[in-house]
């Protein structure tokens, strides 16, 4: 029997933000093949450390991991955009030194997740939809160093990767500028269903 667990951030655990509608889990359980099951051990806020505890609790039966990561270590980052430089070096060297700390910390998650044994699936971080169009730009383009450091974590493994930045394409797909509304939920369901029915077998981008 497949049994999916969602581990990471509020990406997955987003029930606080779709005023009374179907949260993440709720909407792949609906769709997921008679049998299967979903458990939810990702938690709003967390960082990528916290999926350590995560993993603890991992059911015995579990069959498949999907990580949602990321997002909450580049929130913390947030101050550098407001800092003033002399140089656009200056700005790429400070880049460049948050893409190697998140790159350490998020490798050594995934080893821990690898270490499970079972057919792992890992998430971009989406664009926010922050309403300053400005601030929307920039953000994403600091994610990309985040998001790099992702990508290359899960093609080096061999593992699937969900990219968020084009399934959650829409300002829609949006609760608030950083959490997934149920139209969003309903999409990251369906990647995550994706991935389950092709398991270890699928080491491409899943983009629907």
């Amino acid at each position: 029997m497949t049994h999916v667990v969602l581990l990471g951030d509020s990406v997955f655990d987003n029930g606080a933000y779709v005023a009374g509608g179907p949260d993440v889990l709720v909407q792949l359980r609906e769709i997921l093949p008679q049998g299967w099951r979903a458990a939810l051990n990702a938690r709003d806020g967390s960082g990528v450390r916290d999926v350590y505890a995560q993993l603890d609790r991992i059911p015995n039966d579990a069959t498949h991991l999907v990580v949602s990561a990321g997002g909450n270590d580049a929130l913390e980052e947030t101050a550098f955009l407001e800092e003033k430089a002399d140089s656009v070096a200056e700005v790429m060297a400070k880049l460049a030194d948050v893409r190697e700390q998140f790159g350490t910390r998020y490798r050594s998650m995934l080893d821990l997740v690898l270490d499970r044994k079972l057919p792992t699936a890992v998430c971009t971080i989406y664009d926010p939809r922050f309403p300053d169009a400005h601030l929307r730009r920039i953000a994403a383009a600091a994610l990309s160093v985040f998001n790099d450091a992702i990508t290359r974590e899960a093609f080096a493994r061999h593992i699937a990767l969900i990219d968020l930045r084009l399934i959650c394409a829409n300002d829609e797909d949006f609760a608030n500028p950083i959490e997934p509304s149920v139209q969003g939920g309903e999409k990251i369901a369906h990647a995550v269903l994706e991935f389950a029915r092709a398991g270890a077998a699928h080491l491409g981008v899943i983009r629907s």
